[in-house]
């Protein structure tokens, strides 16, 4: 019996080490096949002026209303919350819906005939309702990658969200993004939130803008510091400076995840604006060039001196002409300066805001004119509609 015992014990000793052996082999193949990013990886991108190869374009399709949740009701603007109560959970207006979805696949067309590869996500039903074990909702759209992608470098990061009619949204996006993990791309997600009713200010006191300026001014925001939350928007890169907002949807635990997870190649800033509505940086703050940045007249930035300190120009963008009986249910009008740099002399502009036109021109900067009025009512302009997966530059620092 001890020798069967014993002959046992050798053999599996013997089988451990062969499958030891071959976990080592197998190993250091992955050590070769994961070594360094291929040259030709197709994710690079270190600011938002760099000539511009490669962009993911949103979908309008099959775009819901979200339910009127807490959170959404922070984000959005009185003159508007009948019309969420109204048509929470159902799609948005189908006639709107089509003209939108027409003029983003113009704007398809002009980036490419500008030279620019154009990736767009999958089609998904935003209708079906989901159920986690703190909530349920329906689903939103797939039609702001800015707000769910954000490059720095060879890497894509996948930001958690805030708003629980986006928890899933990332599914639009993951076909694409595989297929750049597959062709040397970094790719992180960041953790995702329970979306728990503890992230949220339950009795978050808005009754009017009154209300909103006095929160703001006080720091308080309808998502607590109960785990962290961003949106990818509410980060703006310029090489190894990339500048946030605590918002609305970004906390400062997310904020800080960010921080840890870029250092030490990135610093990671907090500005702020007399924002009533703090919610996605780039119709507040917009960096267009290297030392070249607009800033919203209605939104003063706090900490503007720390750019000009360093040499920055500081633009005012004109006031939208967006006229008042447009729909904008998730934004305001200023859109306008929501605009995508192809490179640092030629921009994509809305082709109705001719006063911003003639402001880039006087810059020295080309304007490529496009419609996406319709467009700009699901929430975005082009940099919301737009993630620029490939620029055409290097990593550099435009603060030392």
């Amino acid at each position: 019996k001890l020798g069967r015992v014993f002959t046992g014990w050798v053999q599996r000793s013997s089988q451990s080490t062969q499958a030891a052996t071959a976990s080592q082999n197998a190993c250091a193949a992955d050590d070769k096949a994961t070594s360094p990013v291929p040259k030709d990886c197709p994710v690079c991108s270190y600011n938002e002026w760099d000539p511009l190869e490669e962009v993911i374009v949103g979908r309008a399709e099959n775009a819901h209303v979200p339910p009127f949740t807490v959170e959404v009701k922070a984000n959005t603007y009185e003159k508007y919350w009948g019309f969420y109560q109204k048509f929470g959970g159902q799609s948005f207006p189908k006639d709107h819906l089509k003209k939108a979805i027409a003029e983003i696949e113009e704007m398809c067309n002009i980036l490419k005939r500008e030279g620019v590869i154009v990736k767009r996500p999958d089609p998904i039903d935003w209708s079906v309702k989901y159920k986690t074990p703190d909530f349920e909702s329906t689903g939103m759209y797939g039609a702001m990658p800015r707000d769910i992608l954000l490059v720095v470098g060879n890497e894509i990061i996948e930001a958690p969200m805030a708003w629980r009619a986006r928890f899933f949204e990332y599914r639009a996006y993951r076909r694409i993004i595989k297929d750049y993990f597959n062709n040397g791309a970094k790719w992180t997600t960041a953790p995702k939130p329970t979306m728990a009713d503890e992230l949220y200010d339950q009795d978050y006191p808005i009754r009017s803008v009154e209300d909103r300026h006095k929160l703001a001014a006080q720091g308080k925001f309808v998502t607590t510091e109960f785990e962290p939350c961003f949106d990818a928007a509410d980060f703006i890169r310029a090489g190894r400076d990339i500048f946030v907002q605590r918002s609305q949807v970004t906390n400062y635990m997310g904020i800080e995840w960010m921080r840890r997870h870029l250092a030490p190649d990135y610093r990671v800033h907090i500005i702020s604006f007399k924002d009533p509505n703090p919610m996605h940086i780039d119709a507040t703050f917009n960096i267009i060039g290297p030392g070249l940045v607009l800033s919203n007249p209605d939104r003063p930035c706090h900490q503007i001196e720390l750019f000009k300190k360093a040499g920055w120009t500081v633009v005012r963008p004109p006031v939208p002409l967006i006229p008042d009986d447009h729909p904008l249910w998730m934004s305001s009008k200023w859109l306008s300066m929501n605009v995508l740099m192809l490179d640092e002399k030629r921009v994509m502009v809305d082709a109705n805001e001719t006063s911003i036109q003639k402001m880039f021109e006087n810059l020295g900067i080309s304007t490529i004119k496009v419609n996406i009025r319709h467009a700009n009512s699901l929430g975005g302009g082009f940099h919301c509609w737009t993630c620029d997966i490939r620029r055409r530059g290097t990593l550099q620092s435009y603060f030392d």
